[in-house]
């Protein structure tokens, strides 16, 4: 028991332990709809294009949860705004602010003196340095995610699973268009300074395709993918004090290797369950 229990005499340990708890529960929730919409391309890009605002906030000496939200609201609308109009295909429209938005926030951090050390802590994020008032708006943030879910769960599952129906029943399909976009860059946000800008989409897509292979509904997905990320999140923080490894990548790989593990046994959908039955 002590090798769970040492840990956590230490401050900074039990803050990283609830914002990775906190991460592994709402980035499979979230990323449910993610994986189901074939959105990964979208989620991966949006966490790269808020990089700028974390930076802008960083020189400025404000909360970096200001300046990603602001850019991760704005974001959200342009994709969005963009992909409407037909201006573009959506995923050429996703590609060019994604390379422009990630190239501007690493210029702004290449003039900034710790500029590797820097760009280090945003692209890999830094778990053990979770400060209290972070825990606050991280949960404050995950909050508001949750409860928009919980209130508006059928309708954005029906506009998940079958768009046409939902516009045959009248509901507004483009503004929970816009609400799913602002809810996984608000979601981005929240994981930031769990695993960084790099391993974000692994948090939004692994537990949830991990979850995807036990069932077909969302509910259940979004249950079982919330179980996956925070065993994840909590085993990967171990990982990382006991190997002194970097936390987010070590939140990462566990998750990889639960997903693993699934896709090899889970029950019907696994890779041995479905060549015992075909044999």
């Amino acid at each position: 028991m002590s090798f769970l229990t040492d840990p956590l005499a230490f401050e900074f340990f039990q803050r990283a332990l609830v914002a990775a708890l906190l991460v592994g529960v709402l980035c499979p929730i979230v990323g449910s709809y993610v994986v189901l919409r074939g959105m990964a391309f979208l989620g991966d890009a949006l966490a790269h294009i808020i990089l700028p605002g974390v930076v802008i906030a960083f020189l400025l000496g404000i909360p970096l949860v200001v300046g990603a939200l602001v850019m991760g609201i704005v974001t959200a609308f342009a994709i969005g705004a963009l992909s409407e109009r037909n201006v573009l295909r959506e995923d050429s429209a996703i590609g060019v602010i994604f390379a422009g938005a990630f190239a501007l926030g690493i210029a702004l951090l290449s003039a900034t003196d710790g500029y590797a050390v820097d760009l280090a802590h945003f692209l890999f994020g830094n778990l053990l340095g979770v400060t209290t008032s972070d825990l606050w708006a991280m949960g404050v943030l995950s909050f508001i995610v949750l409860t928009v879910i919980v209130l508006l769960f059928k309708e954005l599952q029906l506009v998940s699973f079958d768009p046409l129906l939902a516009r045959t029943l009248r509901l507004p399909v483009r503004a929970l268009d816009y609400l799913l976009l602002l809810l996984i860059a608000v979601t981005i946000v929240v994981a930031l300074q769990v695993v960084g800008v790099a391993l974000m989409l692994a948090m939004l897509i692994t537990p949830a395709a991990a979850a995807s292979l036990f069932t077909r509904r969302l509910l259940p997905m979004m249950l079982w993918g919330a179980v996956i990320g925070a065993s994840s999140g909590a085993i990967g923080l171990y990982a990382s004090f006991y190997l002194n490894i970097a936390s987010g990548p070590a939140v990462v790989l566990v998750a990889t290797l639960i997903f693993g593990l699934v896709y090899l046994f889970a029950p019907e959908r696994g890779l041995i369950s479905r060549r015992m039955a075909s044999a």
